[in-house]
C-alpha cells in the first residue's frame, strides 16, 4: 500500500512495509505497526457499530497513551473528524468544546468522566461515552450509553464511510485573543501533506524516534505522530511534570528529534545535559513563538552535533516556514522560509506586497490551509480570505477565488528571501508614536542573562497610549535586582522601549494550555 491521501493510511502504509517496526512507546509498552494498524481497524469498526456518521465528531479527553493514538486515527478509519481535547483542560472548558462542535461520542478515562460529568449536560448531541481501563461497573449518564474500551474492539468488523482527501479530518481547538477557543477545521489533505512536507525537511527516516512531549491537541505536538508514521520512525508518548522529564525520556529513549515551545527550551537550556545525548539526538525544533538568542546558544554549546530547526506555525495551516540548520549561524532570529509545498508572502493592507525588510501580514496559500473555523463564519472571513488578484500568480482569468491564511502576525522579508517575526498584530505595543514588538522586548531581556522567565507588554496611559511593563522571574540559584535590569535596559534599548514598569514573579510564569507563556493573562493581572 502507497497511497496515503488519508490520515489513518500514514499507519497502514508503514504497516504495510514494515509490520514488525516499532510504531508507538508509552512507558514500558511499545506496539509495532502491524499491531498499531490492527487496533485502529477494531476501534473504527467500533464506531461503525455504534452508528458514527460521516463526518461526525469524536472528542477525546485522554493523557497520551496508546489508546489516544488508536482513537485518534481509528476516528480517521471510519470516516468521522476526531476532537483532540487538551488534558489540561477544566470541566467546564470540556463541556463548552464538546457542545460547540456537536460532539457525537466522547472517549476518556473512567477518572477524568467522573470529573466532568456534570460539564456534560449541555452536550445535546453526545451519546456516547467510550472509557479506558475497563471499569468494572459502568457509571450512567443521562442520554448517552456507556462503553467499556475493550467491547468497542471487540464489534464486528464493517466498511467505514468513504472519505477523500478533502474532507474534515479533525477540529483542533486554539485560544483566541479573547473570549472562548476556535475550533480550526482540518481536512486530511492538510493533515498528510503537513506530514510529507515536515518529514522532508527533517529528514525523518524508520531509523528516527521522536518524543511526543506537547500536547497532542496542538498542532506541532500532532505533527511528531504524523511526520513519524509517515516515515515509518517511532513516536515516544511522554506526559511530563518537569523539565528534567523530558531530558531523562530522550536520553533514556535515544530519541533523535525533539520539539518543543520557548518556555520549555527555555527550561531545558538551563538542565545538564549528559554528554552522550548528542551521539544521538540528530536535531532539536522550535515552534510556537521565537526562541530567544540566549536560549538556543546554550543548547547549541549543550548539543555541539545536534541541528536546530526554527520553525513557525499557525494551527490554521498546520505548518508554514522553517530555517535550514545551516543558516542559523548567519540568521538566527530568523524562522526562515516557507516548507516544503507552501507558500508564504508578505502584504500590506491594501493585499500588495510588501518590499524588502517593509513589514506586513505574513499570509500563507497552499495545500496546508484549512477549511476555516467552526460554525464561526465571521471570524472564518476575518482569518480565511481570497487571495488578491495578481499575488502569487493569480491571474485574472481565473475566476474561481483561492482561499489563502492571513495570520495576524506582522514579519519581513530580507533581500534573501527570509523571513523575521515582528510580533502578533493584536499584541503590538503602541507607545509614544512607535509600534514595539513585546518579543523584541522579551529577547532583550533574556539577552542580558538577568532574567529566568519573561513577559512584556502594554499597558494603557494617558498621553503616551501605552507603556511599556515587564513580568520577570529570577535565573536559576540567583534573584532578580529589578534596579540593575532596568539600567540594562536603559543600555540595550532606546528610551521609549525601556520599560516603565518591572514585576518580580517567584513562581513560573502561567501557560496556556498549548505550553506557551501566556503574555494575555499576566496582562490582565496588572
Amino acid at each position: 500500500m502507497n497511497s496515503t491521501h488519508t490520515l489513518h493510511q500514514l499507519v497502514l502504509a508503514s504497516a504495510h512495509r514494515t509490520p514488525d517496526a516499532p510504531a508507538l512507546t508509552h512507558a514500558t509498552d511499545t506496539v509495532n505497526y502491524g499491531d498499531l494498524s490492527a487496533r485502529i481497524s477494531a476501534f473504527g469498526h467500533g464506531l461503525i457499530a455504534l452508528g458514527l456518521a460521516r463526518s461526525e465528531r469524536v472528542a477525546i479527553y485522554l493523557d497520551k497513551c496508546i489508546e489516544t493514538v488508536v482513537a485518534t486515527f481509528g476516528i480517521s478509519s471510519s470516516g468521522g473528524a476526531f476532537v483532540p481535547v487538551n488534558p489540561v483542560l477544566k470541566p467546564s472548558q470540556v463541556g463548552y468544546i464538546l457542545k460547540d462542535c456537536n460532539v457525537r461520542i466522547l472517549l476518556t478515562s473512567p477518572e477524568r468522566f467522573i470529573a466532568i460529568r456534570d460539564s456534560l449536560s449541555i452536550c445535546h448531541d453526545l451519546r456516547h461515552v467510550i472509557l479506558t481501563s475497563d471499569p468494572a461497573e459502568l457509571p450512567t449518564l443521562p442520554g448517552a450509553s456507556i462503553h467499556r474500551w475493550s467491547d468497542i474492539l471487540t464489534a464486528r468488523p464493517a466498511a467505514g464511510h468513504r472519505i477523500i482527501d478533502s474532507d474534515m479530518a479533525a477540529i483542533l481547538y486554539t485560544s483566541g485573543s479573547t473570549g472562548q477557543p476556535k475550533g480550526v477545521v482540518l481536512s486530511h489533505r492538510n493533515m498528510v501533506m503537513g506530514a510529507k512536507s515536515v518529514a522532508e525537511y527533517l529528514e525523518n527516516s524508520p531509523d528516527d524516534t521522536l518524543l511526543a512531549a506537547l500536547p497532542l491537541s496542538f498542532d506541532a505536538g500532532f505533527s511528531q505522530l504524523t511526520t513519524a508514521f509517515h516515515a515509518g520512525a517511532r513516536v515516544v508518548l511522554l506526559n511530563y511534570l518537569m523539565p528534567r522529564d523530558v531530558l531523562r525520556a530522550v536520553e533514556r529513549e535515544k530519541v533523535t528529534g525533539l520539539t518543543a515551545v520557548p518556555p520549555l527550551w527555555i527550561q531545558l537550556s538551563q538542565q545538564q545535559w549528559p554528554e552522550s545525548v548528542s551521539d544521538h539526538l540528530r536535531y532539536i525544533a522550535n515552534t510556537g513563538g521565537r526562541m530567544p538568542l540566549e536560549t538556543l546558544t546554550k543548547l547549541r554549546s549543550a548539543l555541539p552535533r545536534t541541528k536546530p530547526f526554527l520553525m513557525y506555525g499557525l494551527t490554521e495551516a498546520f505548518r508554514a516556514t522553517y530555517l535550514p540548520p545551516n543558516e542559523v549561524d548567519r540568521r538566527p532570529d530568523s524562522i526562515g522560509k516557507a516548507i516544503p509545498n507552501a507558500e508564504v508572502l508578505v502584504l500590506r493592507e491594501n493585499g500588495t506586497e510588501c518590499a524588502v525588510n517593509e513589514p506586513g501580514e505574513l499570509v500563507q496559500r497552499g495545500a496546508l490551509v484549512g477549511m476555516g473555523y467552526w460554525n464561526d463564519p465571521e471570524k472564518t472571513a476575518e482569518r480565511y480570505k481570497p487571495l488578491p488578484a495578481g499575488v502569487a500568480g493569480r491571474e485574472p482569468g481565473l475566476v474561481t477565488p483561492e482561499l489563502a491564511v492571513f495570520s495576524g502576525d506582522n514579519v519581513r522579508r530580507d533581500e534573501e528571501g527570509f523571513l523575521y517575526f515582528i510580533g502578533r498584530r493584536d499584541e503590538m505595543i503602541k507607545t509614544s508614536g512607535y509600534r514595539v514588538s513585546p518579543t523584541e522586548i522579551e529577547e532583550i531581556l533574556y539577552a542580558t542573562q538577568m532574567v529566568g522567565e519573561c513577559a512584556a507588554f502594554g499597558i494603557p496611559h494617558d498621553t503616551l497610549g501605552q507603556v511599556i511593563a515587564i513580568i520577570v522571574t529570577a535565573p536559576p540559584g540567583s534573584a532578580v535586582d529589578a534596579a540593575a535590569l532596568l539600567a540594562e535596559c536603559r543600555n540595550r534599548m532606546p528610551a521609549y522601549m525601556v520599560p516603565s514598569r518591572i514585576e518580580v514573579r517567584d513562581l513560573p510564569l502561567p501557560r496556556n494550555p498549548n505550553g506557551k507563556i501566556d503574555r494575555k493573562s499576566l496582562c490582565s493581572e496588572l
